[in-house]
Formats: C-alpha cells, structure tokens, sequence
C-alpha cells in the first residue's frame, strides 16, 4: 500500500472515530464475549457441555468503543435470529483500532488465538469471522492474507474447516483492488464482502458517508442471511 493510500484511509478512519466517539452511530457493547440464547426447544449438545454451536468473532472499526460495534453488535443479532435451535455466542476482537492502523495486526493475532482456543475447548464449535473497516483488516490476516507490511498470526490451518463464513464491511483491501475472494483459495469462497459505492476505505470513492451505510443499507442482513446458510448447508 502507497503512502497515498495509506494517507487517504487515514483521513477517513480519523473522521469516522470522531464521528463514532462523539456518539452519532455507537452503540456501546457490554463486554467482549457475550452469550446469546437463541436456541429453541432445549439447549443443544455443545450447549450443555458450556460451549455454543457458533461463535461470531468480530473485529470493530477505527475509532469505536471496545465491543462489537455499529456493525458486529445488529450482525450477531441477526445471525443467532436466523438460527432457531441453536446456541450463538459472540467475541469482540480485543485491539486499540486506533487511526494509525497499526492495531490490526495485533488485532489478528488476537482473533486467531481466541478462535483456536475456543476451538480446543469446544470440538463442535463452528466460526463466524468478520471486521469492519479497519476490523477488517484484522479478518484479512488471521485468514492469511498478508496485508502492506502488518503483521499478525493467522488463525492454523487445521482450523479452516472450522470457519463457515467469513464477512466483512468496508475492507481496505480494495484499495488495491483485491478481495478475500481474490486471495485466499480456501476462505474466498466461505466470504461475503460489502463495498459501497464511493466509499473511499474499500472502494477509492469519494463519499465519506458511503462508508458508514452498512448499518442501514440491509449489508448487515444479507452478511446474516449468508453466514446462516452457510451455516444449516
């Protein structure tokens, strides 16, 4: 990435943080793992034994508070809604997500080391990985896709079978015109990816807003509706 590019995204991530601190889009997030029992019928296997059948790990955006975030806390929601019978816990990727963007690899190693962990202590646990913005860049690596010059552990590759969807919003890797779909053989095709139109993070747009749309423009739904499906396949 040139120092242009990496100029630009600073730009806006900075701008959004302002937005987000001030409060015009956040929705504050309790806490880093929150459990979510949208299960009907009985508690499942996995549940009984104190472990969920799936577990939404996501990595939040430049600027916004610790938690989910605008995008991960509705998407959680929509998931555990769309999977009736079973038992959805979430993680909240624990990194700074400042403007720099540096974060996002210690932001990556910290996902994949949540995901292998739970994936230790929980065999029937199945994964849902998302980011956005810069929290998608945390996705990217602990996928393995090598992202500039930042650096983190990808999630082992004795766990991608693990992963059933991937999905991310507004991801800097379209800066230089790739995508997940693009670069990784195994998860290109578990990943569902939202760029707006404009949205300069992603898309080399101009329309700052075009990068804050995800949370009303049905993304989130459609991110929900393929990771379900790829989920009950």
């Amino acid at each position: 990435m040139t120092k242009h590019k990496r100029r630009r995204i600073a730009a806006v991530v900075v701008t959004t943080a302002a937005i987000l601190t001030a409060g015009a889009l956040s929705a504050p997030f309790a806490s880093a793992s929150t459990f979510f029992p949208w299960h009907r019928g009985g508690a499942s296997a996995s549940a009984a034994a104190g472990c969920a059948d799936v577990e939404v790990v996501f990595a939040r955006g430049t600027g916004e508070r610790p938690g989910l975030g605008i995008v991960g806390t509705p998407l959680v929601r929509a998931i555990g809604a769309g999977l009736a019978g079973r038992t959805v816990v979430s993680h909240a990727v624990d990194y700074a997500a400042d403007a720099s963007q540096a974060a996002a690899g210690p932001g990556a190693t910290e996902m994949s080391g949540h995901v292998a962990a739970t994936a230790a202590a929980c065999p029937g646990t199945r994964f849902v990985l998302g980011g956005y913005s810069q929290g998608a860049t945390v996705t990217d690596i602990a996928i393995g896709i090598q992202v500039g010059r930042t650096r983190g552990n990808a999630i082992p590759a004795a766990l991608d079978d693990r992963v059933a969807a991937v999905v991310v919003f507004g991801n800097p890797l379209g800066i230089g015109r790739q995508t997940i779909a693009g670069r990784s053989a195994v998860f290109g095709p578990k990943a569902k990816e939202f760029c707006n139109i404009g949205d300069p993070v992603c898309g080399n747009g101009n329309d700052f807003a075009a990068h804050l749309r995800y949370v009303t423009n049905g993304s989130i739904q459609q991110a929900a509706d393929f990771a379900v499906q790829r989920l009950t396949a």
